[in-house]
Parts: C-alpha cells; structure tokens; sequence
C-alpha cells in the first residue's frame, strides 16, 4: 500500500516523536540543505523535505534502533522504499550503501547542517547571516569544536556527491542563510 507523501502529515508525525526542540531544528535544517539539492539536481523537492524531515524522527525514542524501528513504521505506513532507502542510508552501515542520489545527499548534509549550527550558537550575535565560509572552515579543522561531528562523514558526503568539500560546505551554508529565521538561526 502506497501512500500519497504530505509534507504536514510527515512534519506532524516527526513532532509528535521528537519532543527535543533542538533535534526538530535539526531536521528542520536538514530539509532546507535537501531541498536546496532538490532544486540544484532537478529532483522532486517535496519528496526529498519529507526523507529529510523523516530521517531521525523515531531517535529520541527509539536511539538504540535508531534508523531501523522509524523506517520499519514508516514501511507500514506505505512509504516508498527510495525514501526509506535514503533514511537507511544516513545509518553509514555497509548493509545500506547509498545508491540514489538522494541518499547520498541526505548523508552528506546530515552531520554539516549539525556543523553550521554550532558555528552560528557560538558566534556573538548568534547568527547565521555574519557565518563566513572560512570561519566555518576553521572550525572544520578544529576538532575540539563539536566534537561529536563527524567530519570523516562529511568529507566522504561531498566525495560520494562527486563535489568539492569546501564548494558543499558555501552551499548548504547558503541555503541555511536563506531559512535562517524558519530555523531560528537568524
């Protein structure tokens, strides 16, 4: 049974299992950096907002199962197997290797959108507007901040993309700078 994807449907169902605020944004930010991809790659963007926000809805409850029980729900719901593919994906566990593009991008934005919002919660006037590429560069580098990025993700997300690290990185950092207040980072 295929269901039809609404985006408020998915929007709804992710906050009603993810109490976290913080973990909401994240999603939030997620889906501004997939369907900024979307558009770029000529790709269904309403269907890569819903992966997005999808991808760690079932985290807080389930952390422990965490990509694995939130996908086995959405399965029985009539999700289509591209988008719970691309969720597998973002796990980065060789018996889900990332064949579609948008599973590809979806891990490769995953743990930068993580990077860019602790840049912005450090910097002085707390927005993402005055972020520059190469202070978030730097703290790329400095491994001490946010330490629990996973940088080798990130840099193996902008290999399997086939672009540039630094070209990824001013990208999504664009498209957050445009949804800046949606997500609270402005």
């Amino acid at each position: 049974m295929a269901i039809y994807m609404v985006y408020e449907d998915a929007l709804a169902l992710m906050k009603r299992w993810t109490p976290s605020e913080s973990l909401q944004k994240h999603m939030l930010a997620v889906e501004t950096a997939m369907r900024a991809y979307a558009r770029k790659y000529g790709e269904p963007e309403e269907k890569w907002a819903i992966t997005a926000i999808l991808h760690d809805f079932d985290y807080e409850k389930a952390p422990e199962t965490h990509p694995f029980k939130g996908v086995e729900m959405l399965r029985e719901m009539g999700y289509p197997e591209d988008v719970l593919e691309a969720i597998l994906g973002h796990a980065d566990v060789p018996e889900h290797p990332r064949n579609s593009l948008m599973a590809r991008v979806l891990f490769a934005v995953d743990e930068l959108v993580g990077l860019i919002t602790a840049a912005v919660y450090v910097r002085p006037d707390r927005s993402i507007q005055s972020l520059e590429l190469s202070s978030l560069k730097k703290k790329f580098k400095d491994k001490a901040f946010a330490a629990r990025v996973d940088r080798e993700g990130i840099v193996r997300g902008a290999q399997e993309l086939g672009v540039d690290l630094d070209e990824h990185m001013a990208f999504v950092l664009e498209a957050m700078k445009a949804d800046a207040q949606r997500l609270g980072l402005g």
